[in-house]
């Protein structure tokens, strides 16, 4: 059977897994961690770099490297909710042609969804590296939130990846899959609160022999870690603004470390009740010199200062259990999802809401790509099939634009996915012959307030006084939640159609260059036999180092000396990132190095005992 694996494509990390042998597993990367941070990075050498590689280099490379690029997703430049998020920023984003965000690397430009595409191609390869077979399948998450552009932005990452993305799930859904699998589970309603680094998810959802149905969804794709980790930065800079003149946010190599130093205090205060930032040199002044930044923050500080951020989940939560007429006291279990949801002010809400302690069964960071590798499972296991069905819903509305400029909904949020529906609208104008179908999603009343997904014209109407020709037009939303359209004159007969693929800037054209590309890189990266040589050649050297470190440490204490080991931990060091790197010549010689300090040094042990004896 063709593996299917799930992934979790996060804003900060990602997450790969398969069913292997029946059981759901998370598939570590190649260097052994089981989460990859979705950042790239193209390295002053041009080397694309992508996950901890990139994630390290980040401070002293920030123009070059991309982080949280989930949030520029499908977007449009001049959107309002785009242009609130590039001021923070480190790299250089610019319009592209249809008005699409682009961002710049090097001399190159790169669509969000190329950049998404390196992140899954990395996953990719480490499930090839752990399965030691060819991975072409895929079932990928994304926010339940998501819209059409984004959704189909994602499919476009998939397809450039060289992955056929065989379903595209929403987030909490596939935690709730997760949290569900393998289980005989009464029935009962339950809610994920799903709160990653980008953006904010909730959904109720009932289960029952095997049916994952879902009830009603919101979110805010503009509300994650991100805006946590702001509030910090902000605090840090007007402070460090208030004492030097010096706005740091304005430096992009002093903003990364800005970055870097707040996730990792939010985080520290997630199991503490105060941390210390010290970010010494972060900037230098033409009077004073060399200015460094000190600070201490409290949990107090920084639940105070993320108030309003943590209320803003709370309100969708209201108003997704207002959709699914369900009260808080019905709701079984809350799955926590997320690495935010850590944040233990997170946890006290959610205690608050519901009235109970949230459930622990699912691992925050894991629980998605679980999911979706189970649903993966489940579309090519014919036994699954038969135990487990899922029922998702839309989480927006769809309509078209109608005269005067408002939104006529044809298919209401949270409908159950795959849907169909239809409305017959009537021509406003006598002797109209054409009607032009604007396509929109969204919830405002007007139209160009919403999301635009497409449009077409329905002509060759038959002239006639108007209100006297009917149109009938329909709405299709598959499983994956693409959208079809279609037009009908009612009396002629006269058909139009369109199926709503816009989304991620490119065009089929940019998909397959961009596709070809990936793949190039790919084989590369797959066929280098003098690599595989100094591959093995750099694992038997660690393997044998590692055998001869408790001698070492014990001739260093004898005699030998401490420098020594501290070259031998240096070049063990450089070779394993040129491992990590796939520099074949660079591995080379750290191969040679490593060989001659080896001999070196045993012959050195083998003195420094003769020495002792003779000593004895």
């Amino acid at each position: 059977m063709e593996p299917v694996i799930g992934i979790d494509l996060g804003t900060t990390n990602s997450v790969v897994a398969i069913v292997h042998g029946g059981v759901p597993t998370v598939i570590p990367n190649r260097s052994g961690y089981r989460l990859t941070p979705s950042v790239v990075a193209l390295a002053k050498n041009g080397k694309r770099l992508v996950g901890q590689l990139a994630r390290r280099q980040a401070v002293t490379n920030a123009e070059r490297t991309v982080v949280a690029v989930k949030r520029l997703m499908g977007r449009k430049f001049s959107s309002r909710a785009l242009q609130d998020v590039l001021p923070r920023m480190p790299y250089t984003v610019i319009a592209g042609a249809h008005d699409d965000p682009q961002v710049v690397l090097g001399d190159k430009q790169h669509s969000p969804a190329e950049l998404s595409a390196m992140v899954l191609t990395e996953l990719r390869l480490d499930a090839e590296a752990f399965l030691g077979e060819s991975v072409s399948k895929a079932v990928i998450t994304v926010p339940a939130y998501f819209n059409d552009a984004q959704r189909n932005a994602t499919k476009d990452a998939g397809r450039i990846a060289g992955l056929e993305v065989i379903r595209i799930i929403n987030e909490p859904t596939s935690a709730a899959l997760a949290y569900g699998f393998g289980k005989s589970l009464d029935e009962k309603t339950i809610a994920i609160f799903d709160l990653g680094g980008g953006t904010f998810d909730f959904t109720v959802l009932h289960m029952f022999k095997g049916v994952f149905e879902v009830m009603a969804t919101g979110g805010d794709t503009l509300l994650g870690g991100e805006d946590f980790d702001a509030r910090i930065i902000d605090w840090l800079s007007q402070s460090f603004l208030e004492k030097h003149q010096l706005d740091l946010r304005r430096d992009k190599m002093a903003l990364q470390r800005l970055r870097d130093a707040a996730e990792k205090a939010k985080c520290e205060l997630s199991s503490m009740r105060q941390t210390e930032v010290n970010l010494p040199f972060i900037a230098a002044s033409p009077t004073a010199g060399p200015l460094h930044l000190q600070a201490t923050l409290t949990r107090e500080a920084l639940e105070q200062m993320a108030e309003d951020l943590i209320q803003r989940t709370l309100a969708v939560c209201a108003n997704v259990m207002a959709d699914a007429k369900v009260h808080a006291s019905v709701i079984a279990d809350v799955l926590l999802v997320g690495g935010q949801t850590r944040m233990p002010r997170i946890h006290d809400a959610v205690k608050g809401l519901f009235g109970k302690e949230p459930s622990k069964s699912v691992n925050p960071d894991e629980a998605v790509a679980v999911g979706a590798a189970i649903q993966g499972f489940s579309l090519i296991s014919g036994t699954a099939k038969e135990e487990m069905l899922l029922l998702d819903v839309t989480p927006h509305s769809l309509g078209i634009a109608i005269a005067g400029g408002y939104f006529s909904r044809i298919i209401h949020k949270n409908t159950t996915v795959p849907t169909s529906a239809h409305h017959v609208f009537t021509t406003v104008k006598d002797g109209q012959t054409s009607a032009k179908i604007t396509v929109v999603q969204g919830e405002n009343d007007l139209a160009a307030q919403n999301e635009l997904l497409g449009e077409f014209m329905l002509s060759g109407l038959r002239e006639a006084p108007r209100g006297q020709v009917d149109i009938s037009v329909t709405f299709d939303i598959s499983a994956d939640g693409i959208v079809s359209v279609s037009a009908v004159d009612a009396q002629t007969g006269v058909r139009q159609s369109i199926t709503v693929t816009a989304s991620s800037g490119l065009t089929e054209e940019e998909l397959r260059v961009a596709a070809a590309a990936n793949e190039d890189w790919l084989l590369t990266q797959r066929t280098d036999p003098e690599f595989e040589v100094r591959k093995a050649e750099a694992e038997r050297l660690f393997k044998e180092f590692e055998e001869l470190w408790p001698r070492l440490a014990q001739a260093a204490g004898s005699g030998l000396g401490q420098e020594a080991l501290q070259r031998a931990q240096a070049a063990l060091a450089l070779a394993r990132i040129q491992l990590l790197q796939r520099e074949s010549e660079g591995l080379a010689g750290s191969v040679e190095r490593l060989e001659r300090m080896l001999a070196a040094l045993r012959g050195a042990i083998d003195r420094t005992i003769e020495t002792t004896a003779g000593e004895s």
